[in-house]
């Protein structure tokens, strides 16, 4: 009945009015023209991408999880599938919430990039030119951080046949609709290729720095573009890149290290950093939370480490290192309970506002120092990383200050300072070194060895039915 009565209805207009009706936009939601025609709208579409890589499965804290306790250093206590035993245990399948999760949060976040770099090469007029390519900077910061995170670790690691294996579907434009959904696999060399090809441009177009402490943590400027190009060139082996990035933010030769560029990035009080104090020149990138926006329960990580108790520090991992003594002031990060330690870098009761940190000025130190402890250049390697642990214990001596044994301590080095951001995956996959077993005497889960199937993570089954191509 309603079907006739609207053709009947229809028969007094013209087609053009016809259409006009038909395709009318409900009130409360714009069309696709209006979305780019202020920029207050804009900026709610930039802001629109931060929300979406903070997401719980990704940088909300989950897909920090998942890296690290795939390594050795945590075991876990509860078996619980909602809070990544399937990732510590490596028995995810495609059907995994997690590998569907993660998934579809980093695609999410890569379209609604996609959005406003198409949106804005079309709208002209509407903002600066400057202020236009600064968004776009962002947008393509956002993406290429997200595509690094998918890469490592639903392919296979570069340094396996120079990234010659499949990679990921290589989404570049906007998708509003399901037409363009069948896309092959790029190559993981493809994949790298185009992340820092987006990280040259937004380097280009970013702003210096904004008005606030705020701000320069928690939106992408230059020196964050910087940063996270030095990961990503540690991760493809690309020593000499590694150095040069490095050194446009971390200039000196000796300590005291600072970027004299752009946003003055240098070392903090490293208890405070993630207590009270989450905007310092430290801290290159985070996700913030607050009382009107944050996650709880399962979805937040400090939940799973810290207030719920699912996962203590491994006694014979990195928690027991000679390198981790007991006047380090990182020790300050741990929360101890009945001899067990558990991380409470992130906090520890609802809410949840601790800001998760994305990129540190202590990481860029680090990946220059491995850098050049693998160019050969022991001198001021050393002295990077002498930098990083001596602000937390200045009394320790490193006992290796040269070659394989220098490099070993930067590694661990690693898994101190960055216990718990995410690191410990990529940086065993990046050198093709095994992921350890590990276990307590009612949960174990085994070594995975690189050549094994489940050393990276299987294809999301939402991609896998829906793409063709795939």
């Amino acid at each position: 009945m309603k079907k006739i009565f609207i053709a009947i209805s229809l028969l007094g207009f013209t087609a053009c009015d016809q259409d006009k009706l038909l395709h009318t936009v409900p009130p409360t939601q714009l069309s696709s023209a209006d979305v780019f025609n202020t920029p207050e709208r804009i900026e709610a579409l930039v802001n629109g991408i931060y929300k979406a890589i903070k997401n719980s499965s990704l940088y909300g804290g989950r897909y920090l999880l998942y890296n690290d306790v795939r390594g050795e250093d945590f075991i876990n206590i509860t078996g619980n599938t909602f809070t990544g035993y399937e990732s510590w245990n490596n028995s995810y399948s495609s059907g995994s919430n997690d590998i569907i999760n993660l998934w579809s949060a980093g695609y999410t976040t890569i379209n609604q990039a996609n959005i406003l770099i198409d949106g804005l090469g079309r709208s002209k007029g509407v903002i600066s030119e400057s202020q236009a390519a600064a968004y776009i900077g962002e947008a393509k910061f956002l993406r290429a951080l997200t595509y690094y995170s998918l890469v490592t670790v639903y392919a296979r690691p570069y340094a396996d046949k120079e990234g010659q294996n499949p990679g990921l579907p290589l989404r570049l434009l906007a998708e509003t609709t399901p037409a363009n959904n069948d896309l092959a696999r790029s190559s993981v060399a493809e994949v790298y290729q185009q992340i820092i090809k987006d990280l040259d441009d937004a380097e280009a177009s970013l702003p210096a720095n904004y008005s606030t402490a705020l701000l320069n943590t928690t939106r992408a400027h230059r020196n964050t573009a910087i940063a996270l190009k030095t990961r990503v060139y540690l991760t493809l082996g690309k020593w000499d890149k590694v150095v040069e990035e490095a050194r446009k933010i971390v200039p000196q030769i000796q300590s005291p290290f600072k970027a004299t560029s752009g946003v003055n990035h240098e070392l903090q009080d490293v208890v405070q950093i993630f207590q009270n104090n989450f905007t310092t020149t430290e801290s290159i990138f985070s996700m913030p939370f607050s009382s009107l926006d944050n996650l709880g329960g399962q979805s937040a990580i400090a939940y799973i480490y810290n207030t719920n108790s699912e996962y203590h520090l491994n006694p014979t991992g990195i928690f027991g290192d000679p390198q981790w003594g007991e006047r380090d002031a990182r020790r300050q990060w741990l929360r101890i309970n009945n001899g067990r330690a558990f991380l409470a870098k992130f906090g520890s009761t609802a809410p949840f506002l601790n800001y998760i940190p994305v990129i540190r000025y202590s990481e860029v130190l680090l990946n220059y120092a491995e850098a050049l402890v693998r160019k050969g250049e022991w001198s001021l390697s050393k002295t990077l990383v002498e930098a990083v642990h001596h602000r937390s214990d200045p009394n320790y001596s490193f006992q290796s200050t040269t070659g394989q044994g220098l490099l070993e301590s930067i590694w661990k080095e690693r898994r101190i300072e960055l216990l718990g951001e995410g690191f410990r995956s990529n940086d065993l996959l990046r050198n093709l070194l095994p992921i350890p077993q590990k276990g307590s005497a009612s949960l174990t889960a085994g070594r995975v060895d690189p050549h094994d199937e489940n050393y990276i993570f299987p294809l999301s089954n939402a991609e896998i039915a829906t793409n063709k191509a795939l």
